[in-house]
């Protein structure tokens, strides 16, 4: 941690084009294919598997993640971070040939949902080890993308991808098992796709990963003589269920953005104004943020917002239309900020999303997960 003057708060976690690309067995690069600075590779854990880890109980009891990131700085002057290259987008699922309607008050995204996940290299029953950020579905050639932080999915100091990861689009906390908490099913991760900075110089200018799912399931739990027991059904392709949210890059770095995510966490003072029980947003102008050497961190964009753990990996969203709940993913919560030393956090930021990123996120879009049950 930083001193009184400069301490670093933490992460928020509490974290197109063609060619189709062929995946290996997990352990081993997904995709051979890719660029060199990117990296995929294929969950350890088996989707069935990760998704009956999952018990009403354990997803109850999972804890915003926090991995010691966070920071505190005066003022918010930062670089002038500029684009490498043209400005490029990809629209929304469903509104490749249309325009979206106008409408006064804020719809929530479906597309927007809580990721859990499970600690590498730690006993997967200790609840310790249960842990879950925020995350969206984004266009993808399968219609399979879930966009999140880096640090949602890849532990830097373990040097690996976490356990039994799991997306929930649309979650909240209903008052039955499943009903409320996954209306439109659960996706187990396939192959986790992050940059070569994140997870090989932990660069947080490079925050950022996007996970290839497979298709989503609808379980009822029932417990029998204390025991968790559950029947499912395949419910499809996540984009068919939920959409997903344009991709943009080499922005303007002052653009009016939503950002959306389930926030838990304590500000520094103890406060916690948050459950992490059903879906927050903010609103506000990007600016460039200051530079934090520690994390390698140079190139970030942010805005007024109290968003704290939990709301990692839940998307920045521009030009944002209330009609279609869509808008363009321009970044990804990644850092809770206190500009005004006073133990409260008053920024949120994300990783420029520039050329490095589309790289990234091409990787990822064209990749083909296969087909689950």
């Amino acid at each position: 941690m930083f001193s009184r003057a400069r301490r670093i708060a933490f992460p928020l976690a509490g974290l197109m084009a063609v060619g189709l690309v062929a995946g290996m067995v997990g352990g081993t690069p997904a995709n051979a294919q890719a660029p060199s600075d990117v990296v995929s590779q294929n969950s350890a854990t088996p989707a069935e598997q990760a998704i009956q880890f999952w018990t009403p109980d354990r997803v109850k009891l999972a804890t915003d993640y926090d991995d010691g990131l966070g920071l505190t700085s005066k003022g918010v002057k930062g670089s002038n971070d500029a684009p490498d290259g043209p400005p490029g987008s990809v629209p929304p699922i469903g509104e490749e040939k249309t325009k979206a309607k106008k409408s006064k008050h804020v719809n929530l995204p479906n597309t927007v949902g809580r990721v859990f996940f499970t600690l590498p290299k730690a006993d997967p029953r200790d609840p310790r080890s249960w842990r879950y950020c925020s995350a969206s579905s984004v266009q993808g050639k399968y219609r399979n993308l879930v966009a999140t932080s880096a640090h949602c999915v890849y532990d830097t100091s373990k040097n690996t991808f976490y356990d039994n990861w799991i997306f929930i689009p649309s979650y909240w906390d209903g008052n039955s098992v499943w009903e409320g908490k996954a209306p439109y099913g659960i996706y187990a991760a396939k192959t986790f796709n992050a940059h070569d900075d994140f997870v090989v110089k932990e660069d947080y200018d490079y925050d950022y990963a996007f996970v290839n799912v497979n298709n989503g399931i609808k379980v009822n739990w029932e417990k029998v003589n204390n025991r968790w027991q559950w029947t499912v059904k395949n419910v499809g392709r996540l984009g068919d269920n939920v959409g997903g949210q344009g991709f943009t890059w080499n922005r303007s770095t002052k653009l009016n953005v939503f950002s959306f995510g389930y926030p838990a966490g304590e500000h520094p003072d103890g406060d916690k104004p948050y459950t992490g029980r059903t879906m927050k947003y903010c609103y506000g102008k990007t600016r460039p943020m200051p530079e934090a050497r520690k994390y390698n961190l140079q190139e970030h964009i942010g805005f007024k917002c109290s968003f704290t753990a939990g709301a990692s990996g839940g998307p920045f969203l521009y030009n944002y239309k209330s009609a279609s709940r869509t808008g363009y993913l321009v970044g990804v919560n990644s850092v809770a900020w206190d500009t005004d030393a006073n133990d409260r956090y008053d920024y949120i930021s994300s990783p420029y999303f520039n050329t490095d990123t589309y790289k990234v996120y091409k990787a990822a879009a064209n990749r083909w997960t296969g087909n689950f049950r």
